[in-house]
């Protein structure tokens, strides 16, 4: 098994999960990803419920982007959580 996955694969099981074709969904997360970077260019927090919540962080030391896991992602990962369903 690989340690990563692209864009293409993480596309090809999306598709698979929704029995849609590989260009409905390859336009779905693209759009999902810009709207991500928007809203961080933007200063705005993106919040995603049970994955986590990514960020930009300002620092004296310059701007820091960032994340923090969900609850589900916590327990998945060992982390202490208060996650009580499936990972």
């Amino acid at each position: 098994m690989s340690d990563k996955i692209t864009k293409k694969e993480l596309n090809r099981r999306v598709a698979e999960r929704l029995m849609k074709g590989q260009g409905t969904t390859g336009e779905i997360i693209d759009a999902t990803l810009e709207e991500i970077y928007e809203a961080l260019k933007n200063g705005e927090s993106v919040s995603l419920h049970n994955f986590g919540t990514f960020y930009i962080s300002q620092r004296r030391s310059g701007t820091a982007f960032k994340f923090n896991p969900g609850q589900r992602m916590r327990k998945l990962l060992g982390w202490s959580s208060t996650y009580k369903g499936e990972t």
